[in-house]
């Protein structure tokens, strides 16, 4: 009998062996989350919808509790060097977000080798001018959207607050977004000297053009950069310098360092069981409600 109790635990264990080493790590995360108690109060009210003119799809993410006015918004973009992730991957974003009363968007977008810059910020310009157009169905006011984003996603999200050329190319005004934050990205990074980078922006012609601080200006929404000392990835210099050149400039721009973090803590921060290590979605949100 308790050899085949043995036999059970490990055959246990080799199965969840074998789901975590298929598992991408923010899908892993999103399932603990979710066991954790991740997404009490909140839900997916939206699965897949399409938007854009490249197939794109988005989830919305909603506060169970019913809101007598419409709720402010967030458009998160997910990281992975733009080469790899997607939108259900990182529920755990979406529900901790939505969890704080934010109806939140969560696109996919295209990634390298099929396509290069500007590509994934167009799509991100897209799906700005989908949460515009549809996000009062549900429940969202599309006069408060902020922008947020991890990685490549804060590229794309700081990139869209700073360079209007892309929101006006998806027909929305720019001053639709009322802030941005941006978690560990990349805005002060050519010349280019990593794969990622020379795969996904080295081939347009204007290679600064790609780079977020050549864009900062005095009228930029309120921003928050946020970097971590132990940030191998993406150096705590691209926060650094982008938010002394928005400051020199007079725009309004917040910044936190958070010491002894890697570039994936900070994200990893908004779920449930790991927000002990930052208080990112705390600051977040007092950024977001401050600034909205």
């Amino acid at each position: 009998m308790k050899w085949w109790i043995v036999g059970l635990a490990l055959s246990a264990v080799l199965a969840l062996g074998v789901a975590i080493a298929l598992t991408s790590p923010p899908k892993l995360l999103s399932i603990i989350d979710r066991i954790s108690g991740g997404g009490s109060g909140t839900h997916r009210a939206g699965t897949a919808i399409p938007f854009g003119n490249h197939d794109q799809t988005l989830d919305v993410w909603v506060p169970d509790a019913a809101s007598e006015t419409p709720r402010p918004v967030i458009v998160f973009f997910y990281g992975g060097g733009w080469v790899k992730g997607d939108r259900d991957a990182y529920a755990f974003a979406g529900r901790a977000l939505a969890s704080r009363g934010f109806v939140v968007v969560i696109p996919d977008y295209r990634k390298v080798p099929q396509v290069r810059f500007p590509a994934f910020v167009e799509d991100g310009a897209e799906a700005v001018r989908w949460t515009r157009d549809n996000i009062a169905r549900f429940g969202g006011d599309p006069d408060r959207i902020a922008l947020a984003g991890h990685s490549a996603g804060a590229h794309t999200a700081v990139t869209l607050a700073l360079d209007p050329r892309w929101l006006k190319a998806a027909g929305v005004a720019p001053d639709t977004v009322k802030a941005a934050i941006g978690l560990s990205g990349p805005y002060d990074f050519y010349p280019f000297d990593k794969k990622r980078s020379i795969d996904a922006m080295s081939h347009w012609p204007s290679p600064r053009d790609t780079q977020p601080i050549e864009w900062a200006r005095a009228d930029a929404p309120p921003l928050l950069l946020i970097t971590s000392s132990k940030d191998t990835v993406v150096r705590p210099y691209n926060t650094e310098n982008l938010a002394a050149k928005l400051r020199d400039l007079g725009a309004p721009v917040r910044t936190e360092n958070y010491e002894g973090l890697s570039h994936e803590d900070v994200v990893v921060a908004l779920s449930k069981p790991f927000r002990g290590k930052a208080p990112v979605l705390d600051r977040s949100v007092t950024f977001l409600d401050q600034a909205m």
